[in-house]
């Protein structure tokens, strides 16, 4: 019972918390290996939990999405795919004991990319690359997303401003659809190498769906500042733990 309400609460407020800053990651995977779940299918099955979120979002934004500069929408769709292929499959063949070391790093590098998202937008952003850096650029962040999905939107929003995206709505609804490529073909690689528990997964993510109409109503009251915070905080927290358990 406690296990349940366990990851019920992490899915749900995960799944707030994607809706308005990002994060979710740092709960659904924690939640599901203390509950006794192994931290590459916690990973693979925490990302099926927060599917529905992104797809959810992808929708909401459909007007709004545009490639950025250099790049057509049949390019990025198939980027997407490709490189959550390829992060699903290098998912799937990591040794246990090599994943449980790497994943309290990979929690540290996704808190650092959260804590100074903004910042990193600014920096990068400006003129257009070209076309070969660009389809590299997407292909090296959807693999990691098909990886490890923490920290992914971050992500997505530093390489759209430094690809010359300048409208914020088409930079968040193309990493909305962009996570939702990446993340289905992912969910699937997964389920076909038998690393998702399934009851948990739908647990989750329907905690998770319910969390993103919800609960970030009531995130959206928090000042932004606060959220941030208490996101990096709890990142760092996580990360320490899973440095302390090895």
């Amino acid at each position: 019972m406690f296990e349940t309400a366990l990851l019920l609460t992490a899915a749900f407020v995960a799944g707030a918390l994607n809706a308005v800053a990002g994060g979710g990651s740092f709960l659904t995977l924690p939640a599901l290996v203390f509950t006794g779940v192994p931290p590459v299918v916690a990973n693979a099955t925490g990302t099926v939990a927060l599917l529905p979120g992104y797809l959810a979002g992808a929708w909401g934004f459909r007007e709004d999405t545009a490639p950025p500069p250099g790049l057509s929408m049949r390019l990025l769709v198939a980027l997407s795919l490709a490189g959550g292929a390829a992060g699903a499959a290098l998912l799937l063949v990591t040794p246990e004991a090599t994943f449980r070391r790497v994943v309290p790093w990979l929690l540290l590098a996704a808190t650092a990319l959260f804590a100074f998202g903004p910042w990193l937008r600014q920096r990068l952003a400006g003129g257009a690359p070209s076309t070969p850096k660009a389809v590299a650029g997407v292909l090296a962040v959807a693999a990691y997303g098909g990886y490890f999905n923490g920290g992914l939107g971050i992500l997505l929003l530093a390489l759209f401003g430094l690809l010359g995206q300048t409208s914020l709505h088409a930079m968040n609804g193309l990493k909305n659809w962009v996570s939702a490529l990446l993340t289905a073909i992912a969910v699937a690689i997964y389920a076909a190498g038998g690393m998702v528990l399934w009851p948990q997964a739908l647990v989750m993510m329907l905690a998770a769906t319910a969390g993103g109409y919800g609960g970030a109503r009531v995130a959206r009251h928090i000042p932004a500042q606060w959220l941030r915070g208490g996101i990096v905080a709890t990142g760092l927290v996580m990360a320490g733990v899973f440095f302390w358990r090895q």
